[in-house]
């Protein structure tokens, strides 16, 4: 439920890196009006921007020179506002001015930090023409991490990531509460073990403590589980890598702890306690059902996971041969 990590972001920008390309191009030729450099503020079409494009931070406008003529016009929660700041600043240097050729086409620039918003973001620019016959260029800065979320669909469950995270935040501190109880239980029983009171204590009582002993063990490595996987850790529910992850880990949990129950009930039965040796027996089955299971999900899993990623890749070459003059 954490935001996502830079190499996440790249990640995923490598891997639809043609679409972005084309929705801030076509987001380019929405923008170029001939008017941009005569009213840059009240042109209606940063307003539908700032609507419909929630990933877009900066707009300014830059002549041949490379020298910004307009103030920075910002895009916050759909609101555009001027700034007092970025008028005259020379831009002759970077790359959305130095790579952008003279043709009547756009320029996307690689991902690199944002010096305003300190995230990852893309600089769009295109040559534009005002109606006086002045030639300039238009620049856009975009948010790539809220990019690659508008492009997935993901804004409204990001908005939502908050209250999710509070509430396994507080199934984790439940589970860290009871695993305190447990540990109290247990030392209460070390400490009647080895007390004078109970020189005549049951052979089988330290057993009864490991079980305690397992239970919370069993319980921590759960709610650690879930802390890391839903509220420490960016979690891409659009890769089956993550689900099965979440999953293994559970499973793995589970298995320990079958696994020294199923230890310690052979052991009572080495003692002399013969009912337990069929559960001892169903409980060691049951492990290696769970671990048979697993691998194969695992294996299946990862298997399905590298196919899809091939046919998108595939997908993404065939497009950008096709888009190749």
């Amino acid at each position: 439920m954490a935001a996502m990590s830079y190499l996440s972001v790249i990640e995923r920008y490598h891997e639809y890196e043609n679409l972005v390309h084309e929705l801030l191009e076509s987001i380019l030729v929405g923008v170029g009006d001939v008017n941009l450099f005569d009213k840059p503020v009240s042109a209606k079409v940063f307003e539908d921007m700032a609507v419909s494009y929630p990933f877009v931070e900066l707009i300014y406008l830059l002549d041949e020179q490379g020298i910004q003529v307009s103030p920075n016009i910002s895009v916050v929660n759909q609101q555009v506002k001027l700034l007092n700041n970025g008028k005259q600043a020379d831009r002759s240097q970077r790359p959305y001015f130095t790579q952008l050729s003279q043709a009547n086409t756009a320029h996307i620039t690689r991902p690199y930090l944002s010096n305003a918003g300190g995230g990852l973001c893309l600089s769009a620019s295109q040559i534009l023409t005002s109606s006086t016959g002045e030639t300039g260029i238009v620049v856009i800065d975009v948010n790539l991490t809220r990019l690659i979320e508008f492009m997935m669909g993901d804004s409204a469950r990001r908005k939502m990531s908050p209250f999710f995270k509070s509430i396994y935040a507080a199934i984790v501190l439940c589970l860290f509460v009871l695993v305190t109880v447990l540990m109290w239980t247990v030392t209460l029983d070390i400490y009647e073990l080895f007390s004078q009171a109970s020189a005549r204590h049951d052979p089988l009582q330290p057993f009864g403590i490991i079980i305690f002993l397992t239970l919370a063990l069993a319980i921590f490595d759960l709610g650690k589980t879930i802390l890391e996987e839903e509220v420490l850790m960016h979690k891409d529910i659009f890769r089956h890598s993550s689900t099965r992850r979440t999953i293994t880990r559970f499973i793995s949990t589970i298995l320990i702890a079958i696994s020294i129950e199923a230890l310690l009930t052979m052991f009572k039965a080495s003692l002399g306690e013969k009912q337990y040796i069929e559960p001892a027996i169903l409980m060691m089955l049951a492990v290696v059902g769970l671990l048979v299971g697993l691998g194969i999900y695992v294996y299946l899993g990862a298997k399905a996971e590298l196919l899809l990623t091939q046919t998108q890749a595939n997908r993404h070459c065939g497009r950008a041969e096709k888009n190749t003059p």
